[in-house]
């Protein structure tokens, strides 16, 4: 009898099998592909691995600009790619040590839920029966590919965020359906590379529910340098490789060597016996409460199979949750001070409301924003370099209710206006706060000051 069964070894259940069994539970994790998940194995990791490298690229490239010169600046397109699958294989081995650490008992292969009795819950996998008391569910999510006209006849030409990091040569050009994060990030490292590239994106601005006006910044930049977007656009069917769709009343076309699906993620729901246990599930996730709880007792959810927040670092803390009820410790899941980072070159990172949403919420609000050249290391890192840091309080009390940049490393950046969004400061208590100087952090503090 083990205290818990965590089905997927991604963001949500690793962490959870490191703190259960940090806090002495007898944890067993079952894991069908490698551990860490989509995040560490298809997503977060990887690109980020590349686009450090595209970044380091264009670092020599205009290396004039700081005086320092370089002559024929090249690149490697599978050293690039070699090196990503280095970091991710060291990583990957980073998170088994943690699980032998811990004393996690790690389960290759794929779990099938038999059901629920008094006993406690019922779990197969090859050939043999596992018995928890409790079981949490972390199967992840997956690339979403529409029913587009063509798509499937297009072959190897289509491709989602798993097939384009298996990618041996550089495409010479890329249509990416899908202005969101994802999309945005792997038009950023092509781009960076010289691969021409198109966004299709059928909302009026992209990553949607990212700050607009930092949105429309960051689709500014990449315009000039050589990134067609078209917005409004409704893919309609796929020609071989080419891209059909309507904007403003007109069909268009656009060709690419590779065209990349990324119009967002669905949970994992199937194929592990779910059924089973007859869960109640919420707009294709898995419902749950504050507590990750499901309807079902003794049985819990975390990470992207709840639908809610697909996002790595969300799901990390929904199964902190998890073990922390099941340690005594009472906890639940806050939504409102999740970060989002996207990780182009300049980057972008917010945290809490945006404009859009506190108008669509009723908040009284108000804004200040600053250029991040009130900072002065960004100015001596970012040469010619755009940035802008933008923050909401709210009317009456002036607790701090979002922060969203533009500019690097604003990443890097974001974490201190989570804190602030999550204790609940005011203006006047941030006023009190020490940055250390010089660096770009300081914005935030120099945003505070210009209300």
């Amino acid at each position: 009898m083990y205290d818990l069964i965590i089905i997927g070894g991604g963001p949500a259940g690793y962490v959870a099998a490191e703190r259960a069994g940090h806090k002495g539970l007898n944890v067993i994790l079952f894991e069908k592909n490698s551990m860490g998940g989509v995040c560490l194995n298809e997503g977060c990791i990887p690109t980020k691995t590349l686009l450090y490298s595209a970044k380091t690229y264009e670092n020599a490239l205009h290396g004039d600009k700081y005086g320092v010169y370089a002559e024929k600046v090249s690149f490697d397109f599978g050293k690039i790619v070699a090196r990503k699958n280095k970091v991710v294989k060291k990583l990957v081995a980073g998170v088994e040590g943690k699980m032998k650490m811990h004393h996690v008992t790690v389960v290759k292969g794929e779990a099938m839920i038999i059901g629920r009795s008094p006993k406690g819950v019922e779990v197969s996998c090859g050939g043999e029966s596992y018995l928890g008391a409790n079981l949490l569910i972390c199967t992840g999510s997956e690339a979403f590919v529409p029913p587009i006209p063509g798509l499937a006849e297009a072959g190897d030409v289509i491709l989602t965020n798993r097939e384009i990091l298996a990618l041996k040569e550089q495409p010479k050009s890329l249509v990416v359906i899908g202005g969101g994060v994802i999309g945005m990030e792997f038009a950023s490292f092509y781009n960076s590379l010289g691969t021409t590239v198109t966004v299709v994106e059928m909302l009026p601005e992209i990553l949607g529910q990212n700050d607009f006006e930092i949105s429309a910044m960051l689709r500014e930049n990449y315009a000039k340098r050589g990134i067609n977007f078209n917005l409004n656009a409704k893919v309609v069917k796929i020609e071989g490789n080419k891209v059909v769709f309507e904007k403003d009343g007109q069909t268009q076309t656009v060709e690419g060597e590779k065209i990349l699906v990324s119009v967002g993620r669905r949970p994992v729901t199937k194929g592990f016996g779910l059924e089973n246990l007859n869960v109640e599930l919420l707009k294709g996730g898995i419902k749950v409460d504050e507590k990750m709880r499901t309807n079902v007792p003794n049985v819990f959810a975390a990470g992207d199979v709840t639908g809610f927040s697909l996002l790595a670092h969300t799901a990390s803390r929904e199964g902190e949750v998890v073990v922390n009820n099941l340690t005594g410790r009472p906890d639940r899941m806050r939504y409102n001070a999740i970060p989002g980072v996207v990780y182009t070159n300049p980057e972008v990172s917010g945290v809490g409301e945006t404009e859009e949403s506190a108008r669509a919420k009723g908040l009284d609000f108000k804004v200040a924003k600053l250029p991040m050249a009130y900072a002065g290391r960004f100015v001596a890192e970012n040469e010619g370099g755009a940035g802008l840091c933008k923050v909401l309080v709210g009317a009456k009390h002036g607790e701090v209710l979002g922060v969203h940049m533009i500019g690097n490393p604003s990443s890097e950046m974001i974490y201190g206006a989570c804190m602030a969004i999550e204790q609940e400061m005011t203006l006047a208590e941030m006023e009190e706060v020490v940055f250390p100087h010089p660096t770009v952090s300081e914005i935030f503090k120099e945003t505070i000051f210009s209300f």
